[in-house]
């Protein structure tokens, strides 16, 4: 009886989404080949704002590694200093 209510259910979905499909394509405020070029242009954009995006995120780790390793660079000079001070 369980399987039986699994079809049903899978059967109704099925056509839920059928019917919802089919009333998609028939309500389209778009042609076919006007949703596709809108598709294509919004993709396009899209990936040139991650392209953009990706170039500034590299760009600021760049500026942030360089702004770290002077940091790195200048502690280690401000200790040999200290340790050529203290054997004096």
């Amino acid at each position: 009886m369980e399987e039986q209510d699994d079809n049903s259910n899978l059967a109704w979905f099925l056509a839920g989404a059928v019917i919802g499909a089919a009333v998609a394509l028939l309500y389209a405020p778009k042609s076919g080949k006007d949703t596709r070029r809108y598709l294509s242009s919004s993709t396009k954009d899209g990936r040139e704002a991650m392209e953009a995006g990706g170039r500034e995120l590299m760009d600021r780790g760049k500026e942030i590694y360089d702004r770290g390793k002077q940091i790195a660079e200048d502690a280690a000079d401000l200790f040999e200093r200290g340790r050529k001070l203290v054997q004096g």
